[in-house]
């Protein structure tokens, strides 16, 4: 034999809860908060002290530093050339020992010329 247990007919449920003020306030304003705060957050992406535009202007400053760089290594090779030259090819030595420095082999006389004043009036 079993017990039986008699259920009330009717349960007793909690009572429903009444929206609060604050409940009342978030269904109001929540969707505009979070467009505002969305809203801000783009903002901060974009316009951010590293946002996109930010590094935009980064990477270009970059290409432009890196294409400097490309130009002064090829300045470097051609300069590096030269001094090799300078140190080894004799007669470029020669040339520039005449041109720049007005020297002379031993015998030779080197007359200079005034330059023609200009006439211009």
């Amino acid at each position: 034999m079993g017990v039986r247990i008699k259920r009330a007919a009717h349960t007793a449920r909690p009572a429903a809860r009444k929206s609060g003020p604050k409940r009342a306030f978030l269904q109001r304003w929540g969707g505009t908060i979070f467009v505002l705060l969305l809203m801000a957050l783009v903002a901060h992406v974009l316009f951010g002290e590293h946002g996109f535009l930010a590094m935009r202007r980064a990477q270009k400053e970059v290409d432009k530093l890196r294409q400097e760089i490309a130009q002064l290594s090829d300045e470097n090779k051609k300069l590096s050339g030269e001094i090799q030259a300078l140190k080894t090819d004799p007669q470029l030595i020669e040339r520039i020992a005449r041109d720049e420095m007005g020297l002379a082999r031993q015998g030779e006389l080197i007359f200079k010329l005034p330059q023609k004043k200009s006439t211009d009036k």
